[in-house]
């Protein structure tokens, strides 16, 4: 039987919360001091540094502020891989941004789990897409 703690199952329990809308289990997958380092130069990029900071500003602003709050965002999980306390997981994402582009984003991170919550998150996306889509 996998612990509720064991690495793989707190990102995948993490991203389909993302998937559902799950606030206080995406929350709870975080620990008080985690950091989400997000590529490129959008005005999302940088290290993001502790849980109200992460799903507030960062995962808040990304759903709140960039996208058509009349279309659903759509997280499909496609792939998770884990080693130890590190786990790689792949996943889609499908939104319509706020001015009516269509999102459609292949998304990776590497993620750091310790004591059955998220230390650390290296995402890795098409920075690109997301600013013509996004930012443009």
């Amino acid at each position: 039987m996998t612990s509720s703690k064991d690495p793989k199952t707190v990102v995948t329990r993490y991203v389909e919360a993302v998937a559902a809308g799950d606030l206080p289990t995406i929350r709870a997958s975080f620990s008080p001091d985690v950091e989400w380092t997000y590529p490129g130069d959008l005005p999302l990029s940088g290290t993001w540094r502790g849980r109200d900071a992460v799903v507030d500003d960062f995962l808040g602003a990304a759903a709140g502020k960039l996208f058509s709050p009349d279309v659903p965002v759509v997280i499909r999980l496609t792939n998770v891989l884990a080693d130890g306390d590190q786990v790689f997981a792949e996943w889609t994402a499908q939104a319509t941004a706020l001015g009516g582009g269509a999102y459609d984003n292949q998304c990776s991170g590497v993620f750091t789990v310790r004591d059955g919550q998220i230390i650390a998150v290296r995402e890795y996306t098409d920075t690109d897409h997301a600013r013509r889509v996004l930012f443009g």
